[in-house]
């Protein structure tokens, strides 16, 4: 394990129903580093990401999260020191809650306020995290009427309500319109320049929802890494073409990557 890696994974495989999902996976990601990981549908983007968040365990190897191994310690307390956004977390809380209560929430990992007590401490750093994140409008809005871009945003301000160690973000850009993934990329892109953010780790399908300030790369194929390390050196056509399996052109202009079939 690298002496100050934040996630480690060593020589990780995940097989269920004797298909292999991952298989043999050697990553490390160190402090300060915004990591996104590239890969086709089925390549194993989400499994990696379930087991960072400690949330499923490997079928085999070794996993250090924040210092501690996976298997010999109470994730329930090591969650508390990760944030995770992921489509499929919106869809479990309450439509009628608020934002400022869903970000709540993640002060004790819960999906619901009732379960524990806050403070005003707790709804006030809520309501600055939104405002940071350009949610304070909404904030006491119930949550089955934000759009699909603010509800990603209260999700992505959920992430940092405990002030992390560690950001997961699942396809954080899945379902929105143009115009709302360029708001959220930008976002993203704040946090990502922003030196007092934790590292990132972003799972997409698409490198135009890469964010500017993105340090490294992991590209999956059929659950083995294809390709990993600094994104302007590993980033290239011939990679991304290896990575999705057929012939892409890629561009950088500006801030942003795009790709287009060849």
């Amino acid at each position: 394990m690298p002496p100050d890696a934040v996630l480690d994974l060593q020589d990780v495989s995940l097989v269920r129903e004797q298909r292999v999902i991952l298989d043999s996976v050697d990553w490390a990601v160190n402090p300060g580093e915004r990591w996104v990981v590239l890969g086709r549908n089925g390549s194993g983007k989400t499994s990696l990401i379930r087991i960072a968040s400690l949330y499923l365990h490997p079928s085999s190897g070794t996993v250090h999260v924040l210092g501690q191994m996976l298997g010999r310690t109470d994730v329930r307390t090591l969650r508390t020191r990760i944030g995770l956004a992921s489509p499929s977390l919106a869809d479990r809380f309450r439509g009628d809650l608020s934002p400022v209560e869903i970000v709540m929430t993640a002060r004790h990992g819960a999906l619901e306020p009732w379960w524990h007590e806050y403070d005003d401490a707790d709804r006030d750093r809520a309501r600055q995290l939104l405002a940071q994140l350009g949610c304070s409008l909404v904030a006491d809005q119930r949550f089955t009427l934000l759009s699909s871009g603010e509800r990603q945003r209260v999700l992505l301000a959920r992430t940092l309500m405990t002030s992390p160690d560690l950001l997961l973000l699942d396809e954080p850009t899945a379902g929105l319109d143009l115009g709302g993934r360029e708001e959220l990329v930008a976002t993203l892109s704040t946090l990502a320049v922003d030196p007092t953010t934790p590292p990132i780790v972003l799972v997409t399908h698409h490198v135009e929802e890469i964010p500017y300030g993105s340090t490294h790369v992991l590209m999956l194929a059929e659950g083995r890494v294809q390709a990993a390390g600094p994104i302007h050196d590993v980033l290239t056509a011939d990679a991304l073409s290896a990575c999705f399996g057929l012939p892409l052109e890629l561009d950088h202009i500006g801030q942003r990557w795009t790709a287009r079939s060849a």
